[in-house]
């Protein structure tokens, strides 16, 4: 057991800058063109989904399952009071699990821990895995798991390098479209059922001021990854 601690908290010399670049770079590509944000935004309701899920256990609501839809929507079904502060948190988390899950990552990454961020992605798939309640959602997740466990498993240390780095810089970059995105669905009345709608409809704050917080802690993370991450490497201490 203190030999697999040990591997897993093990830390690696950081790379060179211009690998955090390029990463960041690419991730800022497959988030930004439309041929690649499709195709990878699965991905992102994945962290989505789970942020719900967590927030629905942490406030003890009963958790019935998560879907995951090829269209790249979600829902995670709890059970509980309809209002009231769970209900409000459960809501509230999706929208900010992926940059604030993308800032923890962000954190091991800068600590050298690529190991742990692995293998920590690998639990967080799992244990949604138990939760789903759908065959294409499972597909998703086992293929997810695969891939990451490739990664973990077979790739050089420069590889592992450049690929936690892509993941986390996809992660925090991803964090802010979908928000984007939910506000030109509010804007054309496409969403009436949105996470912000709901939290307006649970609360005296109207939609508009949960997207604003969506938006102001996804592009947050954004800065606090680059600070984390690049800035290091470029010579500027991080906190």
């Amino acid at each position: 057991m203190d030999e697999l601690w040990g591997h897993l908290t093990a830390t690696q010399d950081p790379p060179a800058a211009w690998v955090g670049l390029v990463a960041a770079l690419a991730a800022l590509l497959i988030v930004g063109l439309r041929i690649t944000w499709p195709l990878s935004r699965g991905l992102i309701t994945i962290a989505h989904e789970g942020g719900h899920a967590l927030a629905a256990l942490l406030t003890r609501r009963k958790l019935q399952g998560i879907r995951l839809h090829s269209d790249t929507s979600g829902v995670t079904l709890t059970r509980g009071r309809p209002n009231g502060p769970g209900m409000v948190l459960t809501a509230l988390a999706g929208y900010v699990a992926p940059s604030l899950l993308g800032l923890a990552a962000a954190w091991l990454v800068a600590d050298g821990r690529i190991t742990l961020l692995f293998w920590a992605i690998l639990l967080f798939l799992f244990c949604m895995l138990l939760l789903i309640r759908n065959l294409y959602g499972g597909l998703i997740l086992l293929v997810t798991g695969g891939a990451v466990f490739a990664l973990a498993t077979y790739l050089p240390e420069n590889g592992q390098q450049f690929a936690a780095h892509l993941a986390v810089w996809f992660l925090l970059f991803g964090g802010v479209r979908p928000i984007i995105e939910l506000q030109r669905k509010r804007r054309r009345r496409q969403a009436p059922d949105s996470d912000a709608d709901q939290l307006a409809r649970l609360t005296i704050l109207p939609g508009a001021f949960y997207v604003f917080f969506f938006l102001l802690v996804s592009t947050a993370s954004v800065a606090a990854g680059a600070w984390l991450m690049i800035l290091p490497a470029l010579g500027v201490p991080s906190p």
